[in-house]
């Protein structure tokens, strides 16, 4: 149990580092913060793009981590 766990974990350690480097950086400049919150403020439809996918994405992926953190701990 144990053993598959610790697996499942490095799994989803290496799923979280790579969703978040396939992220876009969110210091464009002075134009990418104009364009940013015009983006955000009137885009209705954020989490269908590949940004808003990703957010999702590491959000998810980041809990599972937590929880096998917290069960491997237990177990250990």
């Amino acid at each position: 149990m144990v053993i598959a766990l610790t697996v499942v974990h490095v799994i989803l350690a290496l799923i979280l580092i790579a969703v978040v480097l396939l992220q876009s950086s969110k210091n464009a400049g002075l134009s990418g913060s104009i364009g940013g919150g015009a983006e955000t403020f009137f885009g209705k439809n954020k989490a269908r793009t590949l940004d808003g996918m990703l957010s999702r994405a590491t959000t998810v992926v980041a809990i599972l981590f937590v929880v096998t953190s917290f069960v491997l701990a237990l177990l250990v």
